[in-house]
């Protein structure tokens, strides 16, 4: 799990980033990203009721959270908001862990 100081956690947060981030889409997974001036990268993850029980939705942002924490050395230094789509639900671990990749790759250019 991600450390407390890595994490965004108040709302006003997650708006400042919709509104002034910039947008990233993959077919399971919205990335919004914005500079920052804190030395550590903070992350958030926004999982829809649409996406199942509160067990599925809790599954999906543990893995997300557990696949940002073993990358989080090679990202810069900004904030980031993950969205996840409708089906996510459905992918592995391996599988999502490949969706991130794609969408952080687009990130980095």
């Amino acid at each position: 799990m991600l450390s407390l100081k890595n994490r965004l956690r108040k709302k006003k947060e997650f708006n400042y980033i919709y509104k002034k981030g910039k947008v990233y889409f993959t077919k399971f997974l919205t990335l919004y990203v914005v500079s920052t001036k804190w030395k550590e990268s903070k992350f958030g993850f926004s999982i829809s009721n649409k996406i199942g029980n509160s067990v599925v939705r809790h599954k999906v942002k543990r893995r997300l959270s557990e696949i940002i924490r073993l990358k989080i050395n090679e990202l810069p230094v900004k904030n980031y908001v993950f969205v996840a789509k409708q089906n996510i639900d459905e992918l592995s671990f391996a599988q999502l862990q490949q969706e991130v990749e794609i969408i952080l790759s687009k990130v980095k250019e």
